[in-house]
């Protein structure tokens, strides 16, 4: 089944009002490659503003609650990322997981909310380096994919990421034979998760994506896009991870 490949940017805890300005070349570079959707996931208080910027760019939220509302102080809500203009959330990242120690069964519940809510889930999922070096990436990462997997996911409202933890921002990638064969083991799992749908399903790569080696990984089998940390950054960046999807 083709799928469209999908490259999302993750801006983390950075940004600003000023940085917004960034979108506009952003912007330019996924017009100019109609075949591929980008989105940013800016951070939250950028999200109405960056909707106002480039209002036929996706923008999507880096995190939300389970629950619709309530006493939970510093959390936001799918409704609260809906009313700012979000269309897509990330959750499950591993940066998450490790300092908000947030568990898979977490996970899921965030990813059911996001879907119910109208928003497309981006669930992330990962090894450890010692998880790899154990020969454990493999059944962690589908443990993972199964634990956080909400009931009701089709491939309309569904994207995976695979990030492996120990490449994230540290300029390290796995081999692409390892992405490769992380991939086709997640697209065999979703299988059994949801059936045909999963043949629909976006599995994106994650951990270290550069202007250097991003067509490499986007040329792989069942990579169908890329999630990007610092180099969505910057139009100069991000725009030839987008053209190499082409």
């Amino acid at each position: 089944m083709a799928r469209r490949k999908l490259v999302a940017g993750n801006w983390k805890m950075n940004g600003s009002l000023a940085a917004l300005a960034e979108l506009d070349g952003i912007d330019a570079a996924a017009r100019a490659n109609p075949g591929v959707d980008v989105a940013i996931c800016p951070p939250f208080t950028l999200i109405a503003p960056a909707v106002a910027r480039a209002p036929g760019l996706p923008i999507g939220g880096q995190d939300c609650h389970a629950a619709r509302c309530g006493a939970h102080t510093g959390c936001t809500s799918v409704e609260l990322l809906r009313e700012a203009g979000a269309a897509l959330v990330i959750v499950g990242h591993s940066e998450r997981r490790a300092d908000q120690h947030e568990t898979s069964e977490e996970v899921r519940g965030k990813a059911g909310a996001a879907i119910a809510g109208g928003l497309v889930a981006i669930v992330c999922v990962g090894e450890t380096e010692a998880e790899r070096d154990a020969g454990q990436a493999l059944a962690v990462v589908e443990r993972q994919l199964a634990e956080s997997l909400p009931a009701g996911a089709d491939a309309a409202t569904l994207v995976v990421a695979y990030e492996p933890v120990w490449a994230i921002g540290t300029g390290r990638t796995p081999s692409c034979d390892d992405i490769a064969c992380v991939h086709a083991a997640l697209r065999a799992r979703l299988r059994t998760l949801i059936g045909g749908e999963a043949d629909g399903v976006r599995i994106l790569y994650g951990g270290s994506v550069k202007p250097d080696n991003a067509a490499e990984i986007l040329n792989l089998p069942d990579v169908d896009g890329a999630l990007v940390g610092g180099a969505s950054l910057t139009a100069a960046q991000f725009a030839p991870i987008i053209a190499a999807c082409i």
